[in-house]
């Protein structure tokens, strides 16, 4: 097959730029994107070529932005989509699905979806460091993958984070830097460093490669059910690039000739004490105003994304919508999905859940549809959300009377 990545292009003036760790415009400080050959991949591609790959994210490894063989994350992606009875009754729908990645990746999060590829290319590129700047999720897959690869690794996060998340990057044995602010903050020196040092920063210098790690996650749901688009997908928005992502796998599924032209709806969930993208939707705007982060959902705790204005224009354009979610209604949620499919979510998760039950009371996701609500991490990394939100244990006397007793206040 002819080369399938042609280079990097400017998303804002489409100026060209050659295959390189490059993030940034130099003209017009555009981000950067991945410049593919769409008319060669369609000659290799097919649904049986996708359905004889491996049962991992590489399946899809002829839209991916690597050249020759994964070199990373090869047990990552092809997680479940769940088709969740028991919720559609409490929602009151008639078809809905979690597709759900808070299992079977090695860190239990979406973030391995990316970090495979931006791995992938930063050995191809030649580093030996690896770093990125995070919000939790992220810090424990370029940890984990960076230890299976024998690169060396800093991380860099914020300061107040989730102990569970600190411990889930420490383990793997990175050098761990906690700063205190949020994680705008984190990120701006991060890009301060990486112009100072040589690393292959995952969501920096790496970013246009990385980013189409998260193209995935939709080409599973469409090829799990079937290779059909589905009417609403409903993710959670932190920086925005998963919403984009979105949006961008389903036009070329779409262009490569797998599927009929999609109509689906994409919905931007938030926190209310993060929501820069929803606002900007709120109030149809054109312009992403940052928010100083206050919210239960750290891992969406970004005030100032960096593919905000992208969202927003994707959610509009496939006619989606935006909504909040409150820190106790986000917790409600996480309780509801673990209630009725078994499912424990992080507080992302609960953003998401929440605010997808909104749009259905809205009338902006009609009952009859098909629904599709992303998970994207697993709850054991976020326990602190719960605290004295759920019963304590009863406590008894290791006898039979004790427990008949018990019995008698239930």
């Amino acid at each position: 097959m002819e080369d399938k990545v042609l280079g990097l292009k400017c998303r804002e003036c489409e100026r060209k730029y050659p295959k390189e760790p490059l993030h940034v415009c130099e003209f017009c400080f555009g981000p950067l994107e991945v410049d593919y050959n769409y008319e060669a991949i369609r000659k290799s591609i097919s649904r049986e070529s996708i359905e004889r790959g491996p049962a991992s994210l590489w399946r899809y490894v002829d839209l991916l932005p690597i050249d020759g063989e994964p070199a990373d994350g090869l047990h990552s992606g092809f997680t479940p989509l769940i088709r969740a009875k028991n919720l559609e009754a409490a929602l009151g729908v008639q078809e809905l699905y979690i597709k759900d990645d808070s299992v079977c990746h090695p860190t239990l999060s979406f973030k391995d979806r990316v970090v495979s590829v931006a791995l992938s290319k930063a050995k191809e590129f030649g580093f030996d460091t690896v770093s990125c700047a995070s919000t939790g999720n992220l810090a424990n897959s370029v940890a984990a993958n960076a230890a299976i690869a024998n690169l060396n690794c800093f991380i860099f996060i914020p300061a107040d984070l989730e102990i569970g998340k600190v411990i889930a990057s420490l383990v793997y044995n990175p050098t761990v830097i906690g700063i205190t602010g949020t994680y705008d903050d984190v990120n701006r020196l991060c890009s301060e460093i990486a112009g100072l040092y040589p690393w292959a920063f995952a969501n920096i210098n790496l970013r246009p490669f990385y980013a189409e790690g998260s193209k995935t996650f939709c080409y599973e749901i469409i090829e799990q059910l079937g290779w059909e688009a589905p009417d609403h997908i409903i993710v959670p928005a932190a920086g925005g690039s998963l919403v984009t992502k979105v949006g961008k796998a389903l036009k070329e599924f779409h262009l490569m000739g797998l599927i009929d032209a999609p109509a689906t709806k994409i919905h931007v969930a938030q926190a209310e004490g993060c929501g820069p993208i929803v606002n900007t939707l709120k109030e149809n705007s054109d312009f992403v105003k940052p928010v100083r982060p206050n919210t239960i959902a750290k891992s969406l705790a970004i005030g100032n994304p960096a593919d905000g204005i992208y969202a927003v224009a994707t959610v509009r354009d496939s006619g989606g919508d935006g909504e909040h979610a409150t820190d106790a209604e986000i917790v409600e949620a996480m309780k509801l999905l673990a209630s009725t499919e078994g499912i424990f979510t992080e507080t992302a998760g609960g953003v998401t859940l929440a605010v997808t039950k909104k749009l259905i009371e809205r009338g902006r996701i009609d009952r009859a549809d098909r629904i599709v609500v992303g998970i994207t991490g697993n709850g054991l990394k976020t326990v602190e959300a719960l605290t004295e939100r759920v019963p304590e244990p009863h406590i008894i006397q290791p006898q039979l009377n004790a427990f008949r007793k018990l019995m008698t206040t239930l």
